[in-house]
């Protein structure tokens, strides 16, 4: 199985040039695919929902989308008919497989004053690839500084410990069947989770210790049974290593569940791209 994650810039690729197409030609071979900076109906990107653009060009694959910064965008049509339509940006997952539920969770945000700050979010599915059900995360953090991002981290891990004990979208039963309350099989809430996403951190960050565990000069990097591993150097790639953008620092990243971690085979990532001013990272689980 293979996921992809891949901050897109809204289809502005290092040439300057706004498409989708290629932005899709990009992640085709994806199973599993998290995208972010996806958006709706803004000026610079030829006013596109861009969702449901990469959705077309990619009819193989179901997907969800969630905004985080979400503005009034709409307008009266020429027989003055008022148009609803929203002024959105955020992540998107796209999946071979039935993504049987999704949740969206807004992430702490720092107010500046002068310096351009927007809200963050955290997009959660639950995907059956048709061997047992998995989480699946995609999630953009703050550009900011380390001090921001943290608060996000430390709620990321929260949600994702709360999960399992909430259970999936609906649980439980209904005292009227009739209602179609329960309509379908109840959905899963799994243990195992992927998490993937431009963290916009590097490995010598408090944040990523903070998802993986404290580095130790004589024992190495101590991860935790029950927490989250580094998909990258699971894979056996040096953790100091590799760069998933022109300027030089691996901030894109792809973290796993640790019971999780002997499945995946192999991280890579694709250099050649050029839809964005990052490169899609790929990742192969057994």
């Amino acid at each position: 199985m293979r996921i992809i994650s891949y901050n897109i810039q809204y289809g502005l690729g290092i040439d300057g040039r706004y498409d989708l197409a290629r932005i899709a030609d990009e992640i085709r071979d994806g199973d599993i695919i998290g995208l972010q900076e996806v958006e709706r109906y803004w000026q610079r990107s030829g006013m596109v929902d861009e969702a449901e653009a990469l959705a077309a060009l990619l009819p193989d694959h179901h997907w969800v989308y969630g905004a985080n910064l979400d503005m009034d965008a709409s307008y009266r049509d020429e027989g003055g008919k008022l148009v609803n339509r929203r002024r959105q940006f955020g992540t998107m997952v796209l999946s071979r497989f039935p993504i049987l539920s999704s949740r969206n969770f807004p992430l702490p945000k720092f107010g500046t004053l002068d310096q351009h700050s927007i809200q963050q979010g955290l997009l959660e599915t639950v995907i059956d690839p048709g061997i047992g059900p998995i989480r699946f995360y995609s999630v953009h953090l703050s550009h900011l500084c380390s001090e921001t991002r943290m608060p996000q981290v430390e709620a990321i891990l929260d949600i994702l410990r709360r999960a399992p004990a909430e259970g999936g979208a609906w649980c439980g039963g209904h005292p009227d069947p009739a209602a179609g309350w329960t309509e379908g099989e109840m959905p899963p809430m799994p243990r195992d989770v992927v998490l993937v996403g431009d963290m916009n951190c590097t490995n010598t960050s408090p944040e990523y210790t903070t998802l993986t565990g404290p580095m130790t000069g004589r024992y190495g990097r101590l991860c935790n049974t029950d927490g989250l591993v580094d998909a990258y150097v699971a894979a056996g790639n040096d953790e100091n290593g590799g760069s998933s953008h022109p300027a030089g620092s691996r901030i894109d990243h792809c973290f796993v569940s640790a019971s999780l971690r002997h499945r995946v085979r192999a991280v890579s990532i694709d250099d050649t791209a050029t839809g964005s001013d990052h490169w899609p990272v790929r990742i192969d689980l057994d």
